[in-house]
């Protein structure tokens, strides 16, 4: 292990802290000053910062834990036991000055991923024309685009399979029937349900044909992204905060590719930027939502996702967002974002 992936000091920002665990892919750093062990920051720690409207661009030391666990040298063997008992995923060891001598990571022991509480069913969004793959989606509709040997809604299935959810529903309507033959003829060890749109429903509509078929919290995607990230907290957040909908959202870095110049009183330069960074949350089109957002649709009437949030939202109902980290979101809706998909996923 490179410790540079898992230390950080109080200065740096929580920016700086998400871009660190999405590169060592570990869920906890560790704030330190020459090697002594000052606090822990986990994923966790960072989520419910900006839950609470933190900034992205504040010192860790806002948002880290100044009273971490930790072991002494001799003492290793009580790492799983302490891991276990304290729902952590690291334990430093340290020496009698505090040093870290060592990090004892939770999957050295255990790869086995989180499943769901229970089975929960995923609903994906799989209807549209996919214009912005065309012209592959002129002879492919987009669920069946490949990426290496399996299409991209196969491959939004397995990941689900192994958080332990055996339901699904497809919302199907342009070409339809090649969607329906490609998964008829595979072996299935999960129930597959095609949801037909007469006519075109928004991504939201669709989702009003299936009053009475799901009666607790369930996913909704859509058919061209995955998420490389625990969704297991995302459920667990969505359940605590007793929302309605919670979005999950991805951190996005954009750097301007120009001089930006403020303009202020009479014409005159204010201040300049010479390609400025930006960073915001932007809408991954993954959800967990509970079975009265179908309930209260108007049946088989167009009506897109984003609206219906907002339709909450305006009535003051509890819609929130569950943060994941830049290079967590796979999207394949763009020619430039396949490739990428495919390394992701080892095609």
């Amino acid at each position: 292990m490179d410790k540079n992936e898992v230390y950080i000091e109080e200065q740096n920002t929580i920016l700086e802290a998400m871009q660190m665990i999405n590169k060592s892919a570990r869920r906890t750093l560790f704030v330190q000053n020459s090697g002594v062990l000052l606090a822990t920051l986990t994923d966790g720690d960072i989520r419910r910062w900006i839950l609470k409207g933190g900034e992205l661009q504040a010192q860790i030391k806002l948002a880290a834990n100044y009273e971490p666990k930790y072991l002494k040298e001799g003492q290793a063997h009580l790492a799983v036991s302490t891991m276990k008992e304290y729902r952590i995923d690291a334990i430093p060891i340290v020496d009698e000055n505090h040093i870290i001598k060592e990090i004892i990571f939770q999957n050295s022991f255990s790869k086995k991923k989180s499943r769901f509480e229970k089975d929960i069913a995923v609903v994906m969004m799989a209807g549209g024309l996919g214009t912005r793959l065309s012209p592959y989606t002129n002879i492919l509709p987009k669920p069946l685009i490949p990426i290496g040997e399996y299409p991209i809604a196969e491959h939004i299935i397995n990941s689900f399979r192994t958080y332990g959810c055996n339901r699904f529903f497809m919302i199907v309507n342009y070409k339809r029937n090649m969607i329906k033959a490609y998964f008829d003829d595979l072996y299935k060890d999960y129930q597959l349900e095609f949801i037909v749109e007469e006519k075109a429903l928004g991504t939201g509509g669709g989702i009003s044909l299936l009053k009475g078929k799901i009666n607790d919290t369930f996913v909704l995607t859509n058919c061209d992204i995955v998420i490389d990230d625990d969704l297991t907290k995302a459920y667990s957040q969505h359940v605590e905060s007793e929302n309605l909908i919670t979005m999950v959202c991805s951190l996005k870095n954009f750097t301007i590719p120009y001089g930006v110049v403020n303009i202020g009183k009479d014409g005159m330069i204010e201040s300049m930027q010479e390609k400025p960074n930006m960073s915001f949350f932007t809408n991954t089109g993954c959800y967990f939502v509970e079975p009265e957002v179908i309930e209260n649709l108007a049946y088989n009437e167009p009506i897109d996702f984003p609206a219906i949030i907002e339709k909450y939202m305006s009535k003051g109902k509890r819609v929130g967002i569950y943060p994941i980290g830049e290079d967590a979101w796979l999207d394949m809706g763009q020619f430039d974002e396949l490739k990428n998909m495919k390394e992701r996923l080892g095609c």
